[in-house]
């Protein structure tokens, strides 16, 4: 089992929350390095203070979609120098890359979505993520670097970045008023403790090449979640808004397969949505 442990991203979201759970595990020792601290996209930095490693959880990018049509110069370089860097001391250091992905299958052509669903980018996000797979196929296929790439679906939990739809509609919860742009798309959402547990499993596991969905396996609307929020909360007498605005490329739902993810880690969601909401209440 590998003892040397690097994660790149290890002040984001869930960057902070692996780190600390594997620090935890003596059977490692845990390099944790961020973006901010450490420039990831310049190669003479990276080797010069990166020790050597068994293997990575590659989780360091910039990833909020709206951002990514705003300022994709800085998701492309960011996410995709970043990557090769992190393959390239895989190479030199005969290192695994566990690699985070994202959501990649465009507009679905069937639900469930599993693994074999062709990619097809919607966003510079999207494209950036596509990439960096693309990179760490290419990299086993020419040096035999070892990778693992992950798929979360939509992950939320305590320390999530108020941008993102969940944190909005608690944070807007004590104003009395929610308002978001639409109400009908559909997502899968899945808990931070469990994409935790993919990672932690994914760290113990001897992966030559493997992708691997991770979410519930269920899709939930926006008015939906708005109202089991409500309904779980203290608040009475809130006001829900939905401008109703389609966003670019909008995908009206995600239902992963992740009975891959089940075979091969052993693993299984399970945290759902009501005891997920209730915590972050």
């Amino acid at each position: 089992m590998s003892k040397n442990i690097l994660i790149t991203g290890s002040d984001g979201f869930v960057g902070k929350k692996l780190c600390a759970r594997l620090k935890k595990n003596k059977q490692y020792s845990v390099q944790c390095i961020d973006i901010k601290d450490i420039n990831l996209t310049k190669w003479e930095i990276v080797r010069e203070k990166i020790r050597p490693f068994d293997k990575v959880v590659h989780l360091a990018a910039v990833s909020f979609v709206p951002e990514s049509y705003k300022n994709p110069r800085k998701f492309y370089e960011t996410n995709i120098i970043s990557t090769l860097n992190v393959l390239e001391l895989c190479k030199e250091f005969n290192a695994g890359m566990i690699f985070a992905s994202s959501y990649v299958y465009g507009k679905p052509q069937y639900l469930p979505i599993d693994e074999e669903h062709p990619t097809s980018a919607i966003n510079p996000y999207a494209e950036s993520k596509i990439i960096g797979e693309k990179l760490c196929v290419a990299y086993h296929r020419d040096f035999g670097v070892k990778y693992a790439i992950i798929r979360p679906s939509n992950i939320y939990g305590k320390g999530q970045n108020e941008r993102f739809l969940i944190p909005t509609i608690i944070n807007q919860l004590s104003t009395g008023k929610i308002s978001l742009q639409s109400s009908k798309p559909k997502r899968d959402f899945i808990h931070i403790d469990d994409i935790i547990s993919v990672y932690e499993k994914i760290i113990e596991k001897d992966f030559d090449s493997i992708i691997l969905n991770a979410g519930s396996g269920k899709s939930i609307s926006v008015e939906k979640l708005v109202e089991l929020v409500l309904s779980l909360s203290s608040k009475t007498d809130v006001k829900v808004n939905y401008k109703e605005q389609k966003r670019k490329n909008e995908v009206m739902d995600v239902v992963y397969d992740v009975s891959r993810a089940e075979k091969y880690l052993g693993w299984k969601p399970t945290v759902n949505l009501e005891e997920g909401i209730k915590k972050l209440l």
